[in-house]
């Protein structure tokens, strides 16, 4: 046989003190073997009156901290550019950051032309504020500069993107009914909020890393609860409502602007005696072929460069069908504005309040979409990256593009951030040549861009919003967890049927719900042994695993709080009724003498948990049933100890480990079921159990016995009685 032992401890069950509470539990006969546990550190009155204020305490962490900080470290934090500026190498990565830079700088020059003109243009702004169709192209013309320098991300390419542009349009054309003007200066004021809101939030996030304020305070805690499935199910219906306003161009006559499916296609089928084909003919062309070259650049390396060049193939291919054909029945983009967006200061702060739900949005979409896309370029290329600063450098890029006439812009929900790491960008020197490119567009090249198609741009949308449908992630979801489906499917169908800020309230309402549900309702786990070891686990996962007779062992995963007392309440109740004997060893006992509590996983306990667990032990005392708790962390019995459940349940019955809690159960159990019960003068008809038990176990079961689970044969028997048998195994 080999043998393992536990270390040696202070505490043996001849010495061990016993409560008042507990004393019924206990036989006339009392074991003099000693058994082993490891002793639980109680917090006293000292220790706790010696712990500094909460306030205190962080306010020295972060006084440490900042000690720590060298002047390089603040540069970085408020410069990140000089971190990839000091270790720049000119031969390897000038090179593929020029490539880089130069096919998204291509790229964005009619894409972004094409957006504004679509989501923004509610009442047609042509020329106020420098703010057109072309504007769309000053939005990522300064922001990419700005981010280029406080951004902490070397690969995501800041600017427009589709969503974003809905969003602003949606609120806008509800606020504004024929002031362009108006309608311009909200768009720039929307983007100046967004810009303070996400610098804010990033400096509110550094001052809770750094233990400056409590983590309640963070403004952004509120978007942890927009979960994926939420964003994936917002995403695509946004994408399918912003495919269906292009058709306007394709089919050649107008539609009514909504942000709701049904006005959409009831628009569609009332107008289609307007119909005109060569719009149609032209856009359909256009988006197979750029549909094609988006299929090759992603599925063959050789063909990479095609993604990126399938919105410039467009717009020239559709100039040039204009210029030869000369189609009176396409409508084109018009005259615009020539050179670099001009200098502005927001203005009509007494519209923000009505603003601030959508401003809200966008910064959500920025802090879930951008923050993660950038997160995940990061670990692809190698470096860490700092969340807080990536928000910071979207928030200046924001604020100061409001200054110089720009409106909302984020990144993350396009390609272009995708094309820029497989173009090989390695620093954000990529994106300062990109806005080079994209301010020579605006200073020579404004003149060609008059005769491009409007349906070519449609197209180009199009076929940027399709990737945007998810419907792999819907059946991923469906596959993976039903409950985040049925997210995905109200936040796609709200927002299709009700509108966008509905669908995201929906669909964040919906998040709150399960997550309310599930700790409302957390999972409870009976444990046992696994055969040979001193390790508990869940009967439900490990069948193999059995339980002790009079002993029940639970595990609560999850805070307890006053939402969750009254089910966890229940469950205890129904396993002290529902009890499987098939698995169980030790004495044969007819009824539950113990309940321990695995509380390792339990990280908080509030004052509504702290008076049902006393109810909870009066409710068991009254039946001769005790409460063990094992391995609590240490602010949850400091918790307990400052409520007086300690002392009310007994220092005695606190424990380091669930089998510490087990082997002196199991000690009061033997000595209850070999110590004949008293009789009972007001109970002479019922016959004691404990006779019944006499007659089918044999009364020198020894412990050690027990702690293998009751198996004599197994088991041999050990005399040495200072050191205790815990794991028996064949050699």
């Amino acid at each position: 046989m080999e043998r393992t032992f536990a270390s040696s401890s202070s505490r043996d069950l001849s010495t061990f003190p016993v409560s008042s509470s507990s004393s019924s539990l206990l036989g006339s006969s009392r074991p003099t073997r000693p058994v082993k546990i490891i002793p639980l550190q109680h917090p006293n009155s000292t220790t706790s009156s010696s712990l500094n204020p909460l306030s205190l305490a962080l306010f020295s962490r972060w006084t440490a901290k900042i000690k720590r900080t060298t002047l390089v470290q603040w540069i970085d934090t408020f410069l990140p550019c000089c971190r990839w500026i000091r270790t720049y190498k000119w031969r390897e990565h000038f090179q593929l950051d020029l490539m880089a830079g130069l096919t998204v700088g291509i790229m964005l020059v009619p894409q972004d032309c094409t957006q504004f003109m679509d989501y923004v243009s509610y009442h047609k702004i042509k020329i106020v504020v420098n703010l057109t169709s072309l504007d769309k192209v000053d939005t990522g013309f300064v922001p990419i500069f700005v981010y280029a320098i406080f951004g902490s991300s070397r690969q995501l390419a800041v600017g427009p993107v589709a969503l974003v542009s809905l969003l602003v349009s949606n609120v806008l054309g509800g606020i504004v009914n024929s002031s362009d003007e108006l309608y311009t200066e909200l768009a720039i004021l929307l983007a100046f909020m967004v810009g303070i809101l996400e610098c804010t939030m990033a400096l509110l996030r550094i001052m809770v890393i750094n233990a400056c304020i409590p983590l309640c305070c963070r403004l952004g805690w509120l978007i942890r609860f927009i979960s994926h499935s939420v964003i994936s199910g917002f995403t695509s219906a946004s994408a399918i409502v912003i495919a269906l306003s292009q058709a306007k161009y394709f089919l050649g006559y107008d539609i009514v602007r909504s942000s709701k499916i049904v006005p959409l296609i009831k628009s569609i089928i009332s107008g289609a005696h307007k119909f005109s084909w060569p719009p149609f003919v032209m856009g359909s062309c256009i988006l197979a072929i750029l549909l094609v070259m988006k299929h090759l650049g992603k599925s063959r390396k050789q063909f990479r460069f095609l993604q990126a060049a399938g919105p410039l193939t467009a717009v020239v291919l559709g100039t040039l069908l204009v210029k030869i054909f000369h189609p009176s029945s396409i409508s084109l983009v018009g005259e615009i504005p020539q050179g670099l967006p001009s200098f502005s200061i927001p203005k009509k702060f007494e519209y923000a309040r009505s603003l601030i739900p959508t401003a809200m949005l966008i910064t959500g979409v920025a802090i879930l979409e951008s923050v993660g896309i950038a997160k995940a370029l990061a670990a692809k290329n190698g470096y860490e990256l700092d969340s807080s600063q990536e928000l910071f450098g979207l928030g200046l890029a924001n604020i100061l593009g409001s200054i110089f006439s720009a409106y909302p812009s984020t990144g993350g929900v396009s390609g272009r951030s995708a094309v820029n790491n497989e173009s090989g960008a390695k620093t954000g020197l990529a994106g300062v040549v990109a806005g080079i490119i994209m301010g020579c567009s605006l200073l020579f090249l404004t003149p060609l861009f008059e005769q491009i198609p409007q349906c070519a741009l449609a197209a180009i949308v199009t076929s940027a919003v399709m990737g945007l449908v998810d419907y792999d992630e819907a059946m991923f979801l469906w596959h993976v967890d039903k409950k985040d489906f049925v997210l995905w499917i109200i936040t796609s169908t709200t927002t299709l049927f009700l509108g966008i800020e509905i669908g995201v309230l929906v669909g964040v309402g919906a998040s709150l719900a399960f997550v309310i549900h599930e700790s409302a309702n957390p999972h409870i786990a009976v444990l046992g042994r696994l055969p040979g070891t001193t390790v508990y686990r869940n009967v439900e996962q490990y069948p193999e695993a059995y339980t002790y007779n009079g002993i029940v062992i639970v595990r609560i995963d999850a805070p307890i709080y006053f939402a969750n007392t009254s089910y966890i309440k229940d469950r205890l109740r129904e396993y002290e009724v529902d009890v499987d004997k098939s698995s169980k060893r030790g004495p044969e006992v007819e009824k539950l003498y113990f309940v321990i509590l695995e509380m390792s996983p339990i990280t908080y306990i509030d004052s509504s948990a702290v008076q049902a667990l006393k109810e909870l032990y009066q409710e068991y005392k009254s039946r001769d049933i005790q409460i063990c708790i094992s391995n609590p962390n240490r602010d949850v019995l400091l918790t307990l100890t400052k409520a007086g459940v300690v002392e009310l349940i007994g220092k005695e019955w606190y424990f380091v480990r669930v089998h510490d809690a087990v082997q002196i159960c199991l000690q009061h159990v033997l000595s209850s079921s070999q110590t004949p019960k008293k009789p009972d003068p007001f109970d002479g008809d019922r016959p004691s159990f404990f006779k019944r038990l006499s007659k089918q176990r044999e009364e020198d079961l020894s412990v050690s016995e027990l702690e293998s689970g009751g198996n004599k044969t197994s088991v041999p028997k050990y005399t040495e009685p200072h050191l205790e048998p815990l794991l028996y195994r064949k050699s």
